[in-house]
């Protein structure tokens, strides 16, 4: 037996043995992991059979999942937007919609069941870029965070970790107001949304950081207020960033450059930004984005779903931009399927395979989506790390069979988020056998709120 030293003082609350641990170069057989103030205090190896008092997890664990990008309400719209053809702007269009409907409780209820179905799905921590802050019409809520604070409460009862990504969202485009529709996100300038966004409160599961929704639905004399507000508070800043081309042409036509350009002028790019997609982007922009170690969120099911197109990830990473990955609109919620997608989609652009090895996508599945949503010693099983975990079942119809050397490779591009049996969260048993063991049943959950928003 090897044993890792405990780095905590505290006594041990918890310990799990896992029959296939990940430890971030490799599989290892029979790995005891203990907790302490929900950190893991000590980790051995050699282990055959689990020590007595200890919780078994067969299958192969990994590091808690991180679901860099996320808009929790999108979730109403699986299935509904399936109908018909149309666009980017034409989905959008149905999006308004479900967010016109929204109150805080039921905002609550709809998130609620939306994190509990991320934690089956093997997801400790998302970074939910927030923008719907107000009543229909713009009129602020009796307490103007009424609506970020049902986000906080929702992911403290599905279990999971939350950085909530508080969004400056002031315009409907370059130069124009913001629309109907518009009106419940905007706080008017970018000094009133940091007025607002600075009344909220992180605690042990919550982060607070600040998301730019994008160049267009933020005048460019504003961008540096949200970014200096993140960086007197060393937190994470988020962006849609060159999701259409047609974002990217009328910032042109508005500020003769491109929208990474245009950020990068007015100080928004650094490494705690990433821009969410970064899907068309020049030369110049990937050098720029690279170069200041500004991360890259792709959220694969949503770009194909929204026929945005494939980004440039190796490029991106190749260039000093460290990817991570995120649902976005939660057509579906599996990040197996998000980082085996990020693959196979450069395999179609370049009739190549193999341009990131599995651990490089379970990697940007969790340390460094983590490290995007503010938790930077998050995502590895080592001593002093957060006990955050998830174990996927290696005797599932789709992951029988492989060798357990390979229980990387079968996660990465076999399993799905059914194959998710526990989910570990600071130590605490969230998904206990395939359960949530804080929502009782999470699909009557997500039925039951949805159908609120369309009844």
């Amino acid at each position: 037996m090897q044993l890792t030293q405990r780095t905590m003082g505290a006594p041990v609350t918890a310990t799990y043995w896992m029959d296939h641990a990940w430890l971030g170069t490799h599989v290892e057989p029979g790995v005891t992991l203990d907790v302490a103030d929900g950190r893991i205090a000590g980790i051995r190896t050699g282990v055959e059979t689990p020590p007595p008092g200890a919780t078994a997890l067969r299958g192969l664990t990994l590091p808690g999942l991180a679901n860099t990008h996320s808009h929790a309400f999108h979730r109403a719209l699986r299935a509904t937007v399936q109908v018909g053809t149309g666009t980017f702007w034409t989905w959008r269009e149905l999006m308004y919609r479900t967010a016109d409907r929204l109150t805080p409780d039921t905002y609550f209820d709809l998130a609620r069941a939306t994190y509990a179905e991320m934690a089956l799905a093997g997801i400790t921590s998302v970074g939910e870029f927030h923008y719907l802050h107000h009543a229909p019409g713009g009129t602020p809520y009796a307490n103007p965070n009424a609506m970020g604070e049902a986000l906080i409460a929702a992911a403290a009862e599905a279990g999971i970790r939350i950085t909530l990504l508080d969004t400056a969202y002031l315009a409907a485009g370059f130069g124009e107001r913001p629309g109907r529709h518009q009106l419940r996100f905007s706080d008017t300038t970018a000094e009133a949304w940091a007025e607002r966004a600075s009344l909220l409160k992180g605690d042990d599961h919550t982060l607070i950081g600040a998301a730019i929704h994008s160049v267009r639905a933020v005048p460019a004399d504003q961008l540096a207020t949200v970014a200096r507000w993140a960086e007197e508070r060393e937190a994470p800043l988020h962006v849609h960033l060159s999701e259409q081309p047609a974002e990217n042409d009328a910032c042109r036509a508005a500020h003769g450059r491109t929208p990474t350009r245009l950020l990068a002028d007015h100080g928004v790019l650094g490494p705690r930004t990433t821009g969410i997609h970064n899907t068309h982007l020049t030369e110049a922009d990937i050098e720029l984005l690279g170069s200041s170690a500004t991360g890259t969120c792709m959220c694969p099911t949503t770009e194909r779903d929204l026929a945005d197109g494939i980004g440039p990830a190796t490029a991106l990473q190749k260039a000093g931009s460290p990817l991570s990955l995120g649902s976005d609109s939660h057509a579906v919620i599996d990040l197996f399927e998000e980082a085996r997608a990020m693959e196979l989609n450069e395999r179609l652009r370049t009739h190549i395979r193999g341009h990131w090895t599995a651990a490089a996508l379970l990697r940007a599945a969790s340390a460094d989506g983590h490290a995007a949503l503010g938790r930077p010693d998050a995502g590895v099983l080592e001593p002093g790390a957060p006990a955050d975990l998830t174990t996927v079942a290696l005797d599932s119809v789709r992951t029988a069979g492989p060798v357990p050397r390979l229980a990387a490779e079968t996660a990465v591009f076999a399993a799905s988020a059914a194959d998710v049996r526990h989910t570990v969260v600071a130590g605490r048993h969230i998904v206990r056998d395939g359960r949530h063991t804080q929502v009782e049943d999470v699909p009557r959950a997500l039925a039951t709120a949805i159908a609120a928003l369309h009844g």
